[in-house]
């Protein structure tokens, strides 16, 4: 009895561990934004294709963008000098799946445009094989002297 008592408590524990390393925190999933927006400035595909699913879906001010062929497309064209996030946030309500929105203020140029200023952003991540993938991302500029909604 003691036997099985002792087994059934190891699997317990083991599986509590599991799902509670399957979701990262807050702090993990900010790092993975700023890691596909960095291998994004650095023009750095391989690193960006580990981090962003390749059927991924994107919502942008004068776009719609799919898979991610688009996506290392558009990659070509930006020239980021530098981004800043802040008001990440992050939730989930099912063990594979986490919705992350925050601002980024970037200093770029697109095609010779120049596309500076601060963008409000979000994403959807997927646990798929053991590793976290970016499935959809949306980031749209903030209008300066706009009324807020709501």
């Amino acid at each position: 009895m003691k036997k099985l008592m002792s087994s059934t408590m190891v699997a317990l524990f083991a599986t509590i561990a599991v799902s509670i390393a399957g979701t990262p925190d807050k702090t993990a999933m900010e790092a993975k934004e700023k890691s596909a927006c960095q291998a994004f400035k650095d023009k750095n595909a391989d690193a960006f294709k580990k981090i962003v699913d390749k059927d991924i879906r994107c919502v942008y001010a004068n776009r719609l963008s799919t898979g991610l062929q688009n996506e290392l497309a558009d990659m070509q064209k930006w020239d980021m000098k530098s981004f800043e996030f802040s008001d990440f946030n992050m939730f989930s309500d099912e063990k594979d799946v986490i919705v992350t929105t925050y601002k980024v203020k970037v200093d770029a140029t697109a095609d010779g445009k120049d596309m500076s200023g601060i963008y409000n952003a979000g994403s959807v991540w997927k646990l798929e094989n053991g590793q976290w993938l970016a499935i959809f991302h949306t980031n749209i500029k903030e209008e300066t002297g706009a009324a807020p909604a709501g």
